[in-house]
């Protein structure tokens, strides 16, 4: 049997097909193409559900899909119809038949129908594919997509400035988008760039007007911008009409300076929000008390931020500056202009800032003028080790973003987990640094319909009886156990060449899994090689314990065997375990850069084993 979306293959074909490879330019070597048989699985579940039949037809198939798959109320947020059913077979025989065909031979499913609709990713895929969480709570109870200097092109330190990156990872999604903010060369206008390196400019109006084209191309809910501020209080006034000019109403801003609480996603729904540091409170003060209160210099304020002694502040090669404040000395000599800053401190919904007497001060207390911290990677691990239950705390009332180090100039990624983990709602990632830890953030976001908006676990949320809160640190117990069986893969010969995996020879396929969580969760394993197949069968089973499944993902990774050189890539997919659907599943495949394949996938079965369900919190 072998899968195609066009015709029938007869039995003839089947045995006559081949592939054949020259070898050494002389001779020629053939490979019998092997016959695609459905797992016995698949089979015992087809001759169970059509009652011994040769087609399944409507009722047999809803039946399948509520008892083997689950799917008793996740498709479409509505119960299994047998109408529904219907419509399946119809697409899955439109894709096998022609429409003169199946009006006079429908009669269901046949085994070969059937396989082909378990291995259709859009009919039959792995996760729920609307949004199904509860969008009605505050932002900070969400983990959101977010993106590091989201207008370079390439590395950190040559590569353009772009809208084009912006456009991009808004359409895949993305819900944050950061813009650094400096003067242009003649003082009088705005520019996007990575400051002090040798990244070209791009307009900001530029970029506010690609946002504002394509925030919610892939979702409704709210795009928040963070600004790194580098102007000065003439340009943040211009900022400020750039910005109310460009988005009009879209723009959300609160009506007084300090909101009890976030409002939430669902009421946030098609709007644009300012993230940043507000100017400092001296502007609005009388000049004669402007001595006293006046800002200090970056380096004196990072001094405060961060006492003498503290490890708690950021390492010096972090590379990333915290969002700027106004200085008047910093210019060209021109004044501050009382009236221009408060109307872009304003438009801050979500204000930004720094601990004034150490991170753990900030932590345990809470600070009233500003709702969002911002930690390098290397400043979180040390945080999370001294004092991680502090942080969760924080994350329960406020938002603390996380950046990537200053020693990433390749626009590499670091290890989410561990801010997630922690409560963080901000992992900010660069999204032109196609690398494995880029690969976990794309499936951490697959959830919930991939709208940017995954909700919190309500035990990084809530407080125990106690008052206590989650401990990364704590040993849980196995929650459930997930086991994966890896039936058979299909397609790569339509997405790839003849000869692009092994210049004589089909591929030698196997497949990868990992399970990336928190740290006791995390596990690996692979299948067998299937030596010289396109369509390799490994048909093997492999349980992961898991304690965490909420913040669980399994990543597959899809290799060729190769003796001499480094095993070549063959696709991979990174899935939400807590959002995976059980039954037999197909399963898509995507490139090193996230983008789908078109044909490539694997068919793999996920059951769930719960055990005794203990809460995390008391």
């Amino acid at each position: 049997m072998k899968l195609d979306r066009d015709r029938k293959v007869s039995g003839a074909e089947k045995s006559m097909e081949s592939h054949s490879y020259k070898m050494f330019m002389c001779f020629t070597r053939k490979f019998k193409i092997n016959e695609f048989q459905p797992p016995s699985d698949v089979r015992e579940a087809f001759a169970i559900y059509a009652n011994g039949g040769a087609y399944m037809n409507a009722a047999q198939l809803r039946h399948f899909l509520v008892e083997f798959q689950g799917e008793d109320q996740r498709v479409d947020g509505g119960h299994v119809s047998e109408a529904m059913a219907e419509r399946i077979i119809q697409q899955v025989l439109h894709r096998r038949r022609h429409l003169s065909e199946l009006i006079s031979t429908h009669q269901g499913l046949s085994l070969e129908d059937f396989l082909l609709f378990l291995f259709s990713d859009d009919l039959n895929g792995p996760i729920i594919t609307q949004v199904h969480h509860d969008m009605t709570a505050p932002l900070q109870h969400y983990f959101i997509y977010t993106g590091h200097n989201s207008y370079l092109t390439g590395n950190q330190l040559s590569s353009d400035c772009s809208d084009v990156p912006i456009i991009k990872a808004l359409q895949r999604g993305v819900r944050v988008i950061e813009l650094d903010l400096w003067p242009n060369s003649s003082k009088d206008n705005i520019n996007v760039l990575h400051g002090r390196t040798l990244t070209t400019p791009v307009p900001l109006i530029k970029c506010l007007k690609s946002i504002k084209e394509n925030a919610f191309a892939a979702s409704p809910y709210p795009v928040i911008i963070t600004l790194e501020d580098h102007l000065t209080p003439d340009l943040q006034a211009k900022v400020a009409n750039m910005v109310t000019q460009t988005f009009g109403e879209l723009l959300y801003y609160p009506e007084t300076e300090s909101l009890e609480q976030f409002p939430s996603p669902e009421q946030l729904k098609y709007r644009v929000i300012l993230s940043t540091k507000p100017p400092k409170e001296y502007l609005e003060t009388t000049e004669s008390k402007d001595k006293g209160n006046t800002l200090q210099s970056k380096k004196d304020s990072s001094k405060e931020d961060f006492p003498a002694g503290s490890t708690e502040g950021p390492d010096p090669s972090d590379g990333e500056q915290d969002e700027e404040e106004c200085d008047p000395s910093s210019s060209d000599g021109r004044s501050c202009p009382m009236a221009a800053v408060p109307q872009y401190k304003r438009l801050i919904a979500i204000r930004a800032g720094n601990p004034k007497n150490g991170l753990k001060e900030a932590l345990d207390i809470g600070i009233d003028k500003f709702r969002r911290l911002s930690l390098s990677e290397q400043s979180l691990e040390r945080a999370a080790s001294n004092y991680g239950s502090h942080l969760v705390r924080f994350t329960q009332k406020n938002i603390l973003r996380i950046y990537p180090k200053g020693s990433r100039i390749g626009s590499s990624n670091y290890q989410p987990m561990i801010a997630w983990t922690h409560g963080a709602q901000m992992v900010a990632f660069n999204m032109q640094g196609y690398d494995k830890c880029l690969w976990l953030m794309h499936g951490m976001f697959r959830s919930n319909g991939g709208c940017g908006y995954v909700k919190k676990p309500d035990f990084l949320t809530l407080k125990g009886p106690n008052n206590e809160v989650f401990d990364p640190k704590a040993p849980q117990q196995v929650k459930k156990t997930l086991k994966v069986r890896v039936y058979m893969g299909d397609g790569w010969q339509m997405d790839f060449s003849k000869t692009h995996f092994d210049t004589f020879s089909p591929p030698d396929f196997y497949t990868k899994l990992y399970i990336v969580g928190v740290a006791a969760d995390c596990a690996k394993n692979k299948t067998k090689i299937i030596e010289d197949d396109w369509a390799p069968v490994w048909d093997e089973e492999f349980s992961f314990p898991i304690t965490v499944p909420e913040l669980a993902l399994l990543r597959i990774e899809v290799r060729e065997y190769d003796m001499s050189e480094k095993d070549d890539f063959g696709g991979q997919t990174c899935l939400p375990v807590s959002e995976l659907k059980p039954g037999v599943r197909a399963i898509p495949l995507f490139d090193r850069k996230g983008k789908k394949l078109q044909s490539a996938r694997l068919l793999v079965r996920f059951q769930f084993v719960d055990h005794v369900d203990i809460p995390i919190l008391g």
